[in-house]
């Protein structure tokens, strides 16, 4: 039995939902163990020292300044990218 039209949209609308919170995950994993790596060093203590804390903040926010620039940037590409296809299909006369 065929699937109604609006089911399909619901399941690839979960689908796309699954994987941008995989892509979150994803990202968000590699910012703990990169800030961790980068600035934990001393295992002796349960306590965070002000410089590791210090450290994993300065980590956190060059990462995450960094993934949105890429995002911008990306973001310009696209557009960009677009606009030379429309205007290439202008141009051949298939728009």
């Amino acid at each position: 039995m065929a699937k109604a039209p609006e089911n399909i949209a619901l399941d690839q609308l979960d689908k796309d939902q699954i994987k941008t919170f995989s892509d979150f995950l994803m990202s968000y994993n590699k910012l703990s163990e990169t800030c961790f790596t980068d600035c934990i060093r001393d295992f002796t203590s349960r306590d965070v020292k002000d410089s590791e804390e210090k450290c994993s903040l300065n980590c956190m926010e060059k990462y995450l300044k960094m993934n949105q620039r890429v995002s911008q940037r990306f973001q310009e590409f696209q557009v960009i990218a677009h606009e030379n296809a429309l205007a290439m299909a202008q141009k051949t006369g298939k728009l």
